[in-house]
């Protein structure tokens, strides 16, 4: 099995060209990579915090553990020396508390509208419960196949990507019912003569649907709040609101597809933070 092979069962087909172009690039630097020990990556991966950004390096170092990851599964290697390794200073998209929703706030956005598109509001409706049932991330939303959906079981399959670890979620009720239906009719209406590569979500023009798509839609629920509503800002809103109601933390990292619970543990810094402040509000201390 070649390494594209092995990294096409986990990762959708855009991550798995960004991964062989990392990795081409490591295997380059020295044709002994395959028997690098914990030290030597340590060293390349100092080369390269002096050329790119903490977040970049760790996106290249998610490449290189898939890389050693595939020389155990190949029976090539017995260990991973990348797998302790953690770039601390890679932040995220830094969490605004003032862009923080409710779950009272978040499940407005769920209640039922009238469509500019009215034979999207299926799809529409899937997306906007990704979003705040899932949390999912906008990338993990535009991978989905249909096949990630298994309504018998009630889960959804999210792959791995580059930040995110692969997970099983839990489909709520509701979800299971608007999934059959969009599947099974409103989909099959979108679908044209152009490739729709499987994907479960499609646009106007029977296409995979993109960045742009979400954001566009997102962007016409912004007039109900006066906090700034991003794919973003949902997804740090509905992790923040599972910590504060005191969730262990492993079980959320599980859900966020946190690689680190370091990750995981900023959110509750955040939830601990609002409840003080909202405290402050309500009760000045003076």
């Amino acid at each position: 099995m070649s390494i594209e092979e092995y990294l096409k069962q986990s990762l959708r087909e855009s991550s798995v060209k960004s991964y062989l172009h990392i990795i081409k690039k490591y295997q380059k630097h020295d044709k002994n990579t395959p028997k690098y020990n914990y030290q030597k990556v340590m060293q390349y991966i100092e080369i390269l915090r002096k050329e790119y950004k903490p977040t970049t390096v760790k996106v290249m170092l998610g490449s290189i553990k898939k890389y050693y990851d595939y020389l155990i599964e190949t029976g090539k290697r017995k260990d991973n020396p990348t797998r302790a390794i953690r770039i601390r200073d890679a932040k995220e998209n830094p969490i605004q508390l003032q862009d923080l929703f409710t779950e009272k706030e978040l499940e407005k956005l769920l209640e039922p509208r009238k469509e500019r598109y009215p034979f999207l509001t299926k799809r529409n409706k899937i997306i906007m419960s990704l979003l705040i049932n899932q949390g999912l991330r906008l990338a993990e939303i535009e991978s989905l196949k249909i096949n990630d959906i298994d309504l018998e079981k009630a889960i959804i399959k999210i792959k791995e990507t580059g930040i995110t670890n692969a997970r099983n979620l839990p489909l709520k009720a509701e979800q299971i019912l608007l999934l059959y239906e969009f599947i099974n009719q409103d989909r099959n209406k979108l679908k044209t003569f152009r490739n729709d590569q499987n994907a479960l979500l499609l646009g106007k023009l029977g296409t995979p649907i993109t960045k742009d798509d979400v954001d566009y839609l997102i962007s016409t629920y912004q007039n109900q709040s006066k906090k700034r509503l991003t794919t973003t800002t949902i997804r740090q809103s509905v992790i923040t609101n599972l910590l504060i109601k005191n969730n262990n933390l492993r079980i959320v990292q599980y859900f966020a597809g946190h690689k680190s619970p370091d990750t995981t543990e900023k959110y509750r810094e955040t939830g601990l933070n609002a409840l003080k402040i909202a405290i402050e509000k309500l009760h000045p201390i003076k």
